[in-house]
């Protein structure tokens, strides 16, 4: 019979069985941080595009009918309600677009805009200092002008090039046209230079 030839077996010494088992625990503990970590981060993205997407949505201003206030691409978070006040500015829904415009009225409320373009509600004359350019504008609505129950009454800040609730086509705006009104602009981050 032939010998037979076999490698010698080595047996590795305590340290190198626990720098071995050392090693693994550790990849272990690796791959279950790194898991955990990729299980969080895509709970906060879903949990922030449900937030955007249901209760502040994020929009993108295009035109001009709200300068110097709003400028063409700035990006605004808006708070999803329909309450809003005078001198909210408010997105709304009119036939697939939506609008970015300020209230200036609400139900029972009496508009009147003068040729000048000097607006009274309830007969009080209005201080807009974000209007730079007073308008009576795309104006084809009787004055006085009473706002219907349910409704708010919405102008642009651009008077001259603004469609809004002075033109019988937009009108008076219900509560279901409401979007949401704006919280604050994301970006740019600094105010636009109005002079």
């Amino acid at each position: 019979m032939a010998a037979e030839n076999k490698a010698p077996v080595v047996i590795p010494s305590e340290e190198q069985v626990e720098s071995e088992l050392n090693r693994i625990r550790y990849r272990k503990r690796f791959i279950r941080t790194l898991l955990n970590t990729a299980a969080v981060l895509i709970v906060v993205a879903a949990a922030a595009v449900l937030v955007s997407t249901i209760f502040m949505p994020v929009i993108q201003v295009s035109g001009d009918s709200m300068s110097p206030t709003l400028n063409d691409g700035d990006i605004l978070v808006t708070l999803n309600t329909d309450s809003v006040t005078y001198g909210d500015l408010c997105c709304v829904s009119w036939q697939n677009k939506m609008l970015l415009k300020r209230v200036v009225g609400l139900a029972g409320d009496v508009i009147s805009i003068s040729g000048d373009g000097s607006v009274t509600v309830n007969g009080k004359l209005l201080d807009e200092p974000y209007v730079i350019e007073k308008s009576l504008g795309q104006c084809d609505i009787a004055f006085p002008y009473e706002v219907p129950a349910d409704k708010i009454f919405i102008l642009g800040d651009n008077r001259v090039l603004s469609a809004d609730s002075r033109n019988s086509d937009i009108g008076s705006i219900g509560a279901e046209q409401i979007v949401g009104k704006v919280l604050f602009r994301v970006w740019p981050l600094r105010k636009h230079n109005q002079s």
